[in-house]
């Protein structure tokens, strides 16, 4: 299933990375695309969506509701 997240405190491309390892890690088969200008975060997965948002904000970042 596809999720989107508003994700808060992204600057750089060492974020998107970040936040791209942290969901990989979770799930080796997600696919995830990043906008950080947008504040945007889309991932597929068959994950539920507040494990992926732990994911994110494990890895320091605010996952906005």
């Amino acid at each position: 299933m596809n999720q989107v997240f508003t994700v808060q405190g992204m600057t750089c491309g060492h974020c998107e990375k970040a936040v791209t390892k942290a969901l990989m890690t979770l799930d080796p088969q997600a696919h995830v695309v990043i906008d950080r200008t947008q504040n945007r975060v889309e991932v597929e997965s068959q994950l539920q969506r507040e494990a992926l948002a732990k994911a994110i904000v494990d890895e320091g970042y605010t996952v906005a509701a």
